[in-house]
């Protein structure tokens, strides 16, 4: 199956299904939409998202868009190695680690959101600094706390291998330090994410090595 990943090196939600093609070794070709260039508002990307966002996989004419859809269907179609636990009740930590950041973090913090805050409400930019930060503050707070708190809590954020509550978070944790948020109140987060460094999968996948890095 020839795939095509519509993406933008700095999207945390492309960035997400990236690590999840590396870490399930699946070959795919990387095609950037530059969001500031407003790429992503071209008919012809429009044609295949009609949300206008990033990332896209196709495949012929299969058009999947929402992150955690494509990761989900990458797991059911490729489910080795694994990035959801076989217990439901270990599923549903997981997948709560990972909401709590795309649903809750990234929305507020997403490009086009900023954008309307700035220029449709009039938002200063010192004031969507302070947004952002206030958001990402909340966030990763409260999943600082439910990992601390968690046994199942290994090298990662579920036992002692990369699945999805890591692949939600690490990009988010870059969003954080351009939105000059301390990381030090977080010590359980930031020794994943030197775990996750570590890996190849997350190495590959990171925004200096994608082929639109600016």
């Amino acid at each position: 199956m020839a795939w095509r990943l519509y993406t933008y090196y700095r999207s945390t939600a492309a960035w997400r299904v990236r690590i999840a093609l590396a870490l399930k070794g699946l070959r795919y070709e990387a095609v950037p939409v530059h969001l500031r260039k407003d790429e992503q508002l071209a008919a012809d990307y429009r044609a295949i998202s009609p949300q206008a966002l990033v990332p896209t996989l196709t495949s012929g004419e299969q058009f999947l868009g929402q992150s955690l859809a494509i990761i989900e269907y990458l797991e059911e179609t490729h489910p080795e190695p694994p990035l959801l636990p076989a217990d439901p009740v270990a599923r549903a930590r997981v997948r709560q680690l990972a909401l709590a950041v795309a649903c809750d973090i990234h929305p507020l913090n997403n490009l086009r959101v900023l954008r309307h805050l700035k220029h449709q409400i009039g938002l200063s930019d010192a004031a969507l600094v302070a947004w952002q930060r206030h958001w990402i503050v909340a966030g990763l707070a409260a999943i600082e706390t439910l990992l601390a708190q968690s046994p199942a809590t290994g090298r990662f954020c579920h036992g002692d291998t990369p699945g999805l509550a890591d692949l939600c978070l690490i990009p988010q944790l870059y969003n954080a330090r351009r939105a000059d948020v301390d990381l030090a109140p977080y010590p359980v987060i930031r020794r994943i994410e030197a775990a996750c460094r570590e890996n190849p999968a997350f190495i590959a996948a990171d925004p200096a090595r994608q082929p639109d890095a600016e």
